[in-house]
């Protein structure tokens, strides 16, 4: 097959592009590298069947170009930060609305059959009702989930005017390898993870209290495949299925790396969402969708030979915080994945992650993880080697 990934430089799509080539697809990344990263596919580019065209989603006829003879397309590009949208609507309207109409209308006019497209559970805003399924009315809270419901609604349309096949996968909290830390946008997990080796101290914006259903980058992957491959259409959730405040978050992360300090305590941001927890049942009935990875709460477990793990929740509950507590080295809890790729195994139902922890900490932080599956859960044990002595 021959199919297109927008955004295919960035994080999610270039973790996307990766998994096609290895399957064996022929995979056309475009990309203007406004955010998405040149490292992250650089190699991918000397690969026969990978072609990199840099462009961006608003050039309708380069689209047209790089779209024709596609058998699918799996839309990935955005402006993907609630605050960058606050800051900036026109350009997020631009490249969300009229990028996704462009790659919508490009399909069409090279008779491509079918569209997959990256949406967000931003959409929901602040509803109160958990978890959140498909059919709740939409209570946007920023631009960019606007400009995310405007692209669903143009899919919906062509979908029933133009006979593509097109299905939006609502992602929720995505963390993994090639998230960009660096980024005033960054994702709270590298963010977190970051300055803890950094010996700062995470920042949260409100009381720490609100809550995340996190999923790992692989399984969006599968997910987003399993779309392509199905019949599937219309909204689906893509989550964990589970939630975790962010308190509980940023003690784990202290029990994960034995670095251990009070999180910094700031005024919300304008356009986040309180809550976050997906009901993700019609993703799994309509293309088999089952996260295999999970982010557990609660501390981490202990390491062998190693003190006691820090507690799971800030602020100020027991020993571990600041220096005095030392530098505890401890293994996560079943479950508990930091960050990295799972490839499935051919023998059994096991799968090894590779480079664990995310691209921008591997000086840092180099570390092997086997993840077996059990009863559908994951199992994970790890032995880190964080040590903030190692330079960048």
């Amino acid at each position: 097959m021959r199919y297109i990934v927008t955004g295919g430089a960035g994080f999610i799509g270039s973790n996307l592009a990766e998994r096609l080539a290895r399957d064996g697809h022929d995979v056309v990344i475009v990309d203007d590298l406004s955010s998405g990263r040149r490292e992250n596919i650089e190699h991918l580019l000397i690969h026969p069947r990978v072609t990199f065209v840099e462009g961006s989603v608003t050039d309708l006829p380069l689209l047209v170009d790089a779209c024709a003879g596609a058998d699918g397309i799996f839309h990935q590009a955005a402006v993907a930060s609630v605050p960058r949208s606050v800051a900036n609507p026109l350009e997020t309207n631009e490249v969300n609305v009229t990028g996704t109409l462009n790659v919508l209308w490009a399909a069409k006019e090279c008779g491509v059959p079918a569209v997959v497209a990256a949406s967000t559970s931003a959409i929901y805003g602040d509803d109160p009702v958990f978890p959140k399924h498909e059919t709740m009315a939409p209570r946007p809270l920023s631009p960019y989930a606007v400009s995310k419901l405007a692209g669903e609604h143009y899919g919906t349309v062509f979908a029933d005017l133009y006979g593509i096949r097109t299905a939006f996968l609502r992602y929720f909290n995505v963390f993994g390898p090639r998230q960009d830390p660096n980024s005033e946008y960054a994702a709270v997990i590298p963010k977190f993870i970051t300055r803890m080796l950094e010996d700062k101290p995470p920042i949260i914006y409100g009381d720490g209290e609100q809550t995340r259903d996190f999923i790992f980058v692989a399984d969006v992957v599968q997910a987003n495949i399993r779309a392509m491959e199905s019949e599937a259409s219309g909204i689906f959730n893509i989550a964990g299925g589970s939630r975790i405040s962010l308190n509980q978050l940023a003690g784990s992360l202290s029990a994960i790396t034995g670095i251990h300090h009070r999180p910094v305590y700031e005024l919300p941001r304008p356009g986040d969402v309180r809550d976050s927890l997906a009901d993700i049942t019609r993703a799994r009935d309509a293309f088999g969708f089952s996260p295999a990875a999970r982010l557990k709460r609660g501390s981490a477990r202990q390491w062998p030979g190693s003190g006691t793990a820090a507690g799971n929740r800030f602020p100020g509950q027991g020993p571990g915080f600041g220096h005095s507590a030392g530098r505890s080295r401890a293994a996560p809890s079943p479950g508990v994945v930091s960050a990295g790729t799972y490839i499935p195994s051919s023998r059994s139902k096991e799968f090894e992650v590779q480079d664990v922890c995310p691209d921008w900490l591997h000086r840092r932080c180099p570390a092997r993880v086997m993840t077996e599956m059990h009863h559908g859960r994951t199992a994970t044990s790890s032995w880190w080697r964080t040590r903030k002595t190692l330079q960048p």
